[in-house]
């Protein structure tokens, strides 16, 4: 804490430019007779910068368990060291030595923030409050799986699509099918067709995820989807009709040798 004082003889008022906590006292008399000290007077000097606060990344809306970076720009204060503390909705929740503030969301995070700065060479100096951003934050999301079949053709594929919440952006898709590896399928085991959707010709069962960021961050599973193919199993009428079509012209012949032979005898 920075104190400041002074004697000033013959006067009652003096004339300060430096932020300070202030104090003064009487004296009189030979010896020198000293009065108790008056209450603490706090001088506070505010920068001129604007400041502004920026968000990375810049999204409308974020999901709990995501990360985010806030940053208290103090526009011309580049080259000053500063301690900057953020208010959300209007309470001091955060202090740091940098002007960047990563952390992780939760729901309870929604609100509006704001930042101050102070320079590190001089506590009582300020910035003023910054503007107002507000930061919503939703649940955790999960994906959504549709298909336009759930029966493969013969020779054919069904193309299965992918959604995650389609207010928000940013997301590629990872591919999942029941087998021994619960690793992603990749581009050689099935065809990606776009984005958030995949083209498949074999049967199983079907889910899928989103993910965005660096570290990934992911949503819940979908659901699964079983998909099948389609097997036609042939009638016996229709099985039997290639071999009729063969036996019933021989039949034929066979009875007219016989009328021929009957005339003759």
């Amino acid at each position: 804490m920075k104190v400041m004082s002074a004697l000033i003889m013959k006067k009652t008022e003096i004339t300060v430019t430096q932020a300070g906590i202030y104090r003064c006292y009487g004296v009189r008399g030979n010896p020198e007779f000293y009065t108790e000290p008056s209450d603490d007077v706090t001088i506070r000097i505010s920068f001129s910068n604007k400041v502004v606060v920026t968000r990375q990344p810049n999204r409308p809306q974020i999901f709990s368990g995501e990360s985010i970076t806030l940053t208290c720009e103090v526009q011309g204060g580049e080259t000053t060291g500063w301690t900057c503390e953020w208010r959300r909705s209007g309470s001091i929740i955060h202090r740091t030595d940098s002007k960047d503030w990563t952390f992780n969301v939760s729901e309870s995070s929604s609100g509006y923030y704001m930042c101050q700065c102070r320079s590190r060479d001089d506590w009582y100096s300020t910035t003023q409050w910054s503007e107002t951003i507000r930061l919503s934050v939703s649940g955790k999301p999960k994906a959504q799986l549709n298909s336009n079949s759930r029966e493969i053709p013969a020779g054919g594929r069904v193309t299965l699509t992918c959604i995650v919440d389609s207010s928000s952006s940013g997301w590629k898709y990872f591919w999942y099918k029941e087998r021994d590896s619960s690793e992603p399928l990749t581009r050689e085991e099935a065809v990606f067709p776009s984005n958030g959707q995949m083209s498949v010709s074999e049967e199983g069962l079907y889910w899928c995820r989103g993910g965005r960021g660096r570290p990934v961050y992911y949503t819940d599973y979908s659901d699964r989807i079983s998909i099948t193919k389609n097997v036609t199993v042939s009638s016996p009428t229709s099985s039997s009709f290639p071999i009729m079509s063969i036996i019933g012209p021989f039949v034929g012949i066979i009875l007219i040798i016989l009328l021929l032979l009957l005339w003759r005898y």
